[in-house]
Order: structure tokens, then sequence, then C-alpha cells
């Protein structure tokens, strides 16, 4: 089996559905990181990227309880917080040297809660403000749960929030929020939140929209196989109609302080499941190896497996260390760069759209 499939992918041909399920099940690793690889090379040569960014989290109060979230408050419980448009700007400013694009970080990446009393105008302002005091800063924010959400209480269509955004300087948008899109799993693991139908309608209605997006899947949970092939086919097939996703992140489920507890992903699952979404996502030119989930040297060996991207310098990250991250919250540029050559790649510094943006 594993043979003709080799064959189908060397010839450029689509897999199905079962062939992902029988990659998966399979237990010849070796065999699955070198076809990965391969096809990885085809689409972007020896090179591995990393940008130079930082995270921002509003405020981890939220209206829904995800069962596998960690991160997530009510107001008025210990650990809740809300920052201001100034708070956020003051966090931008230590890192936004300008310089002509040079010594400072080119991205910014905002994901929050659904805040309960936040109005829609909160949002836009925020990235207005951000955009006049950094107008060099790439502004990636809000996942399609967000904007379902500043939809919602705004009282506009979804198009009509996403060009709001657009024209207040959004950039473009993670691909949080995700998760599984399999209704029978994403019912107990967030049953508060949108359907998988809609995170998939939000994500075409902003590449509709001229928003590029990425896409996550979070795994190692209580899914099974069958679910991550069902969601890598749904995003494939969205990305067949718009081409508006960039990269495509697996992310490793993360057990500490969430209410479905369960271990660790192991190192063999995190690299099979980059190599088969490499092998899947045909028309994704990106897989990315999320360093602070599954850790600096998985992520290099996932350079090996069909990755070609490990994120970047982050600086603060809190969601994933909410539910027990074993990472570091950031790595400085000259370490990301150390990580892809010793696993003989060529370093590409990239902005937000993959372009290079220096030596």
């Amino acid at each position: 089996m594993l043979e003709r499939i080799t064959e189908k992918v060397v010839s450029g041909k689509r897999l199905t559905g079962k062939e992902a399920l029988r990659l998966f099940e399979s237990d010849d690793i070796f065999s699955l990181g070198r076809l990965a690889s391969c096809v990885a090379g085809k689409k972007n040569g020896r090179k591995a990227y990393f940008i130079r960014n930082r995270h921002i989290n509003p405020t981890n109060i939220c209206v829904n309880r995800c069962r596998f979230c960690a991160f997530s408050r009510s107001k008025g419980q210990e650990g809740a917080f809300g920052l201001t448009v100034e708070d956020i700007i003051g966090k931008l400013k230590p890192y936004c040297l300008e310089k002509g694009g040079l010594g400072g970080i080119s991205e910014v990446h905002i994901v929050g809660g659904l805040h309960p009393e936040w109005p829609f105008e909160y949002y836009l302002e925020m990235i207005s403000t951000i955009k006049k005091c950094f107008p060099k800063l790439h502004i990636k924010a809000f996942t399609a749960v967000e904007v379902d959400y500043m939809s919602r209480i705004s009282g506009l269509s979804l198009y009509d929030t996403l060009s709001t955004l657009k024209a207040s300087g959004l950039g473009s948008m993670p691909g949080g929020g995700a998760e599984i899109f399999a209704p029978e799993i994403r019912k107990r693991l967030c049953p508060e939140k949108i359907s998988g139908e809609r995170w998939l309608e939000v994500m075409e209605t902003a590449h509709q929209a001229g928003i590029r997006t990425n896409a996550t899947m979070l795994y190692g949970h209580i899914e099974h196989y069958k679910h991550r092939v069902d969601h890598l086919v749904k995003l494939r097939e969205l990305q067949d109609r718009t081409g508006g996703f960039q990269a495509f992140i697996p992310l490793a489920y993360h057990p500490k302080n969430t209410q479905i507890q369960g271990g660790y992903t192991s190192g063999i699952d995190d690299l099979k499941t980059i190599a088969v979404s490499r092998l899947v996502l045909d028309n994704f030119d990106h897989i990315k190896a999320y360093w602070i989930m599954l850790g600096e040297k998985i992520s290099q060996l996932a350079l090996k497996f069909g990755a070609d991207d490990i994120d970047g310098t982050i600086i603060e990250e809190k969601i994933t260390h909410s539910a027990g991250g074993l990472t570091a919250e950031h790595l400085a540029a000259d370490q990301l760069v150390n990580l892809i050559m010793k696993a003989g790649k060529i370093p590409v510094e990239r902005d937000s759209f993959y372009r290079k943006v220096r030596p």
C-alpha cells in the first residue's frame, strides 16, 4: 500500500482520504518522512523560514469555555486580564525600532478571548492605533472565532466585518480556532465554539475580502486519525476554491490545567502529523512546525519531515504555556537560524507573506 502511495505522490497525483488514513496508521515513519521531505523540497527547495514577530493577547476573559483551553477566564476570576490599547502599544514599542525595517519585529500576532463587554470599536481602535504608531508593522490578528464574534456584536455581515477590519489595518489572519472540524469531537472539545463549518465559512469570506490566512488543526486529545484526515481534506477543498491559505500549522495538544486532561503528544506522532499534512495538503505552499508547541528539537527534526517553517521569535506566548508548555516563551533570531542550519536547511527570514526580508 505504501509503495502505491509513494508512486502516486511522486507522479504528482492527489491522495485520497483513505490513503491519508493509511499513512497515519503506518509505522514506517522513515519512509513517510522521506516522502514528505521530497514534496517539501519540490515546493521550497532547502529553504526553511522564520519571522521576527511578537505575540500579544489582549484578554483572556472569554464567554466560551472550551474544555481543552487553560488560558480563558471569566471576568473577575483570579488571573483574568484585559489590556487597553495603550497597554498594547507599550508592549510593542521596545520591539518596533523601524530602522528601515531592520532591527525590530516585522509582525505582531494578536489573538485573545471573546470579551463580553468590549465593542467592535475597541478592536478597530486597537489595530488602527498600532498601524498609526508603527506603519511598517504587519498586523496578523483575530481567529475566525473572534471575527464571527465581532460580526455578531457589531450587527455587520461577515464580509463587512472583515472589510472594516482590513480598512483599519488588518493585514492577515492566523488560523486558530479550527481545532477539529468533526462535529462529534468538537461538541465534546469546545461545545460553545462556532462549528467547523462556520470556521470554514469565515475563512472563505476572509479570502474573498482579500485577506490571506493560515489554517490549524489541534491534535492529540480525544480525536482519532480519521478525524484528522477529515479535517485536512476539508482544508484542501477550501484551498482549491480560494487559494487564500498561506500555511498550515498542526498544533500539538497540551493537557495541563484543562478539563479533558490526558497526556502530551509523542515525538513520533508530531513528526507523522507534519509529514501526512505535507502529503495531503498538496495545494498549501507551507507547513509550519510551531516550535512553541513541538519544542526546539522536534521542530528541527520536522524540517526533515515536510515542514519548511518554524514560526518566529514569538517574544511572549501565554496560551500554550497556560496548558503546560515546556518551551521558552521566546527565541532570538540567531537561535532560530542555528536550529535551521543544523538541520541542513537554508534559513530565510521572511515577512508575513513569505517574501525574503534579508539574507
